[in-house]
Order: C-alpha cells, then structure tokens, then sequence
C-alpha cells in the first residue's frame, strides 16, 4: 500500500466531489442554516411609496414658512390617503404610513403645537425630512441574497419581507456512522470487564456532522463479527450519502472493514496518508457514494473527520468546503513528533489583534485523549517538510470553534 502526501489527498478529495449537491424546497420556518440554490432577486422596489420614517405631520415643504397648518386628519400605518393635499395643510401621519398624495416632508411632532385643527411649527426640518424615498431598501432586479448563501436570521427576515414562503436550498446530504470493535459498549450499557470502552466516536462524529449540516442515519454498534459488519455497512449505503467507519482500517486480526471494502465494487481514493494522526485512513467511492475509514481512537477519529468529511459535507450542501484557518502565533516552542504532516490539539485565542497558539495542559503521546479537544482548542497544522519551530513562529491553525 502506497500511502501519499497529505497534499496530494486533499487535490484527490477536490477532484472526487466538483459539484454541489442535490436541492429541495424548504419552508422558512425549517430553512435556516441552509445554503441558497438560487438568487433571491427583488421583484419590486422597497419600500414601492414614499413612506414615512416617524410619527409627524406630512405637508409640502414650503409650507413650513407659513408658521400655521391645518390638520386634515389621521393616517395610520396600513392606512392610504389617496387625497391630493393642498397646501396650507397636512395629515398626522405615524410611523410606516405612505406619504399622502402632495406632501413631501414630515415635520416631528415634537416640532409642533396642536392648537385646535392646526398645528404651530416651531422648528422648521429640511425638505425631504424622515421621509423614506422609493427603493431606499432596494430596487426591483437588484440580487439581494447570492446562490451559495447560507441563510441566517437576517436572509430568513429579507425573504419573508419578499413573501417568499419557500426557498430552494441545497440538501443536506445524510450521513451513517459505523463503529466497531467487540470492545465497545454503548452508552448506557453495563460493563461486564474493564477492558470494554464507551462509544464516543459514534456520538463526536455524529456531532461533527450536524455541525456541518448533515442528516444523521443512527447506525448499532457492530462487533468483530466479519458478516454483521459487512451487512450493517451495505444497509447503511442504501440510505446514506457518506458512511463513516472507525475502527477495522489497521493491521490488527480482527480489522475487518478493510478486507469488506476491498470486496465491495468500489473505486479506491485514498489507501493511507503520510499524517499523524490517522495514516490508515481509507477513502472510497461506490455508486456515487463515499466511505470514509478512519481510525478507532476517538481523537484521531475527530481529527481526520474534520479533516476529510467536513469539507465534502460542506460542499454537498452548497459551501465550498473551506476550513476555518488562521494565521496565528506559537508562544512555545514546537518539538516535531514525526516525519508526517501533524495536526495537534492546541489552545487558541485571539489577543490585541492576533491570534496566539500554545499547548498548555494538552497531553501528548496517544491518539485516544480525547479531553485534548475540550476548550478553546484549534489544530496546529505542521506540515510534513517542517521541523521544530521556535517560539513565536508563525503557524496554520484550524479554527475548531467555527466548524
């Protein structure tokens, strides 16, 4: 088996997966977190009147000089006037109101006393004042939400304010996650020798997932048993975009998935990466679909999760599968642990304009300390070439908080 730079896996996963993924319609209601499929383009000018911006009285604007103004009534939001108001008068008008036929202006009501069926300017306001023109939101024809736009609070409000009730968004494409090992007990169960261990791989990459916006396909836990695993992971395809396996990849007797995928009609992407950790990841396409078979240590199962199934999650559904790094500062020395490309559990912050990187309270020397990723924690990006580095080099740091 050839194992090959990470590099050189990362140009193989772009080329693997060029376009994004399939569309559906989602109401607003359900469409947040969702990646645009479709320019969202104003259909008509907003606001389409001139409307007012606060409660006042709306007159033309020469009419201020004349110290006195009759009042021809209310107007409330919701209300119209189509009235032409002559001059010499002007209508209340509140907040949101379109702007009565003839006036141009809105003098406050704190600029004015009502004396009768008039009103007394006190202070004149410019022509024009708080009066919102035509198309000051937007024009009609202008795009105001791209394709490839995840929709947040603020596009959901835009769309509603358009009554658009559904929008065309990018599926988020359902992931299976597979663990095996007779080992692992799930949570819950009772443990009946102290060398069983607790699931967590299944719950942290079903986590990563969703965070990426995946569905989740919830897979049993499979044991060391040849024929369970092979027909939990054939199930699993059939209602999967991508199937995540960890555990079964290394040379052990009872690595099992290696041997399956081996039997399985597949094309073969990745058979090991120079990297530290998960060197024996395995990535494979069948019938359009992904397996992703990575380590069993939960740590270096969420590291080459991130690493690989993120970007390809992100890109299925709209995004470009980019990760969060940042350029950042070592505030320690960095000793090399190996002749591969590293990705290390760090502390990151950001301080008087920078960013600033160090390992303290990480634990070194195993790929199962998962307790590495808690905090405020980054991947420190040492590529294979780099040696140590001296304390305030500059280094690539995968932002973890922003996945």
């Amino acid at each position: 088996m050839a194992f090959i730079s990470f590099e050189e896996s990362m140009k193989i996963m772009q080329r693997a997966f060029t376009k994004r993924g399939m569309t559906q319609m989602r109401f607003l209601s359900d469409a947040a977190g969702y990646v645009l499929a479709e320019d969202i383009v104003a259909m008509e000018d907003s606001p389409a009147y001139p409307t007012a911006a606060m409660d006042g009285y709306a007159l033309k604007c020469e009419d201020q000089s004349m110290g006195r103004v009759r009042i021809l009534g209310d107007l409330p939001a919701g209300s119209i006037n189509e009235e032409e108001v002559i001059g010499g008068t002007c209508v209340k008008t509140f907040t949101g109101s379109l702007m009565s036929p003839g006036t141009d202006t809105l003098i406050p009501i704190e600029n004015v006393i009502v004396e009768g069926d008039e009103i007394v300017i006190k202070e004149e306001v410019p022509c024009g004042y708080s009066v919102r023109p035509v198309g000051e939101n937007f024009k009609k024809g202008e795009v105001l939400i791209p394709k490839g736009t995840k929709l947040g609070f603020a596009q959901i409000g835009v769309l509603a304010s358009l009554n658009i009730p559904q929008v065309k968004v990018y599926a988020a494409p359902r992931v299976a996650v597979l663990s095996t090992g007779s080992e692992i007990l799930d949570v819950g169960e009772p443990q009946s020798n102290p060398s069983q261990i607790r699931s967590a791989n299944q719950f942290v990459l079903e986590a990563l997932a969703k965070n990426a916006g995946a569905d989740v396909l919830r897979l049993p836990l499979a044991k060391d048993d040849r024929d369970s695993i092979k027909e939990v992971m054939t199930e699993a395809l059939r209602g999967s975009d991508i199937l995540v396996t960890t555990g079964g990849v290394s040379v052990g007797d009872y690595d099992f998935v290696k041997e399956i995928l081996q039997e399985m009609e597949t094309e073969y992407l990745i058979e090991g990466v120079v990297l530290k950790p998960g060197q024996h990841i395995k990535v494979v396409k069948t019938g359009g679909k992904f397996i992703f078979s990575l380590p069993g240590f939960p740590y270096s199962a969420a590291v080459t999760f991130i690493l690989y199934v993120w970007p390809l999650i992100d890109r299925m559904r709209g995004g470009d599968g980019t990760l969060p790094i940042v350029r950042a500062t070592l505030e320690e020395a960095y000793k090399k642990r190996s002749q591969k490309t590293e990705f290390t559990a760090c502390n990151l912050r950001y301080e008087e304009g920078r960013y600033l990187v160090n390992l303290r309270g990480k634990k070194s020397g195993s790929s199962a300390i998962l307790t590495n990723l808690l905090g405020e924690t980054g991947l420190l990006w040492i590529d294979k070439e780099q040696g140590d580095l001296e304390a305030g080099s500059e280094v690539d740091v995968i932002d973890l908080s922003r996945l």
